[in-house]
């Protein structure tokens, strides 16, 4: 009997905890003010459609009618304005540049929770925009994603063979692990942890392990550079070895910039040179 009581309520706790983080999928995350001001940067707002008759917000910068194009993906619970120094330093150096709020985030269209399915959807979402855009005539598209963007990106390129080249920064091997690493932090048991999980593979309507870099990197016809702070205590600096790890023969490298964190890894003398010549090369 004691036994049963004990399950019931870590099973209650489980659904309270998992109904409390759904919860925080489901809140709208806070508009930004859409203007960019820099001067000398031709930056034109644009919406573009995506699931569910949903709109993205985002912001294109086109070079030239032959040049590819980059891509950028913010991290969980952020928007837009976190790629704008990437923007800035990726300007005129002869690619087209999108940058947008995936769904939930930002300025685009709410869609009930975000998960990096809806990640991924917009990604190939924004490929398509591109690709019907009269003024573009390179298929060759590049993603440079940040964290949970930078997995996304893996898991998207999966199953669109349209992305060739894919850089992340900071990006998790697999996002319950560092989910569970964080709870565990807030003295969570591990039982509630598990049902916490199941809750949110249910509704997202796939599992952790399906959803994961480590899984997905294999399948992938893309070359990926793996970026990753040594110090980063968000993801830890082991989840990089561990996509890197799953990849195939020569298809990832791993730039381990030391002494950088999760979100300063691109104040690192030489970042976007580097960056360039992986694009590039």
């Amino acid at each position: 009997m004691v036994f049963l009581n004990i399950a019931i309520v870590l099973i209650i706790l489980s659904i309270v905890i998992g109904y409390i983080i759904i919860r925080n999928f489901s809140k709208p995350l806070g508009r930004h003010f859409s203007k960019f001001n820099d001067e000398g940067i031709k930056l034109e707002e644009v919406s573009i459609p995506t699931e569910k008759n949903k709109k993205l917000f985002g912001w294109w910068i086109e070079a030239k009618i032959k040049a590819p194009t980059i891509i950028l993906m913010h991290g969980w619970d952020r928007n837009i304005s976190q790629l704008i120094p990437y923007i800035k330093n990726l300007n005129g150096r002869g690619f087209n540049v999108l940058a947008f709020d995936t769904r939930h985030h930002g300025n685009s269209d709410s869609d009930n929770f975000s998960s990096m399915v809806k990640f991924a959807q917009d990604i190939s979402a924004s490929i398509t925009f591109v690709e019907n855009k009269p003024t573009v005539k390179n298929n060759n598209f590049f993603l440079i994603g940040h964290s949970i963007g930078g997995a996304a990106s893996i898991y998207a390129a999966a199953s669109d063979y349209r992305i060739k080249k894919i850089v992340t920064i900071g990006a998790p091997s697999n996002p319950s692990q560092i989910m569970t690493l964080h709870m565990r932090k807030k003295h969570i048991p591990q039982p509630i942890i598990w049902g916490t999980f199941k809750i949110m593979e249910i509704r997202i309507g796939k599992s952790f392990t399906k959803l994961a870099s480590a899984t997905n990197i294999s399948k992938t016809k893309a070359k990926v550079l793996l970026i990753h702070g040594t110090n980063d205590k968000i993801v830890p600096f082991t989840q990089a070895n561990i996509i890197l790890d799953a990849s195939n023969n020569n298809q990832a490298e791993l730039w381990a910039i030391t002494g950088k964190g999760h979100s300063n890894c691109h104040s690192k003398i030489g970042f976007w040179d580097r960056i360039i010549e992986f694009l590039c090369k």
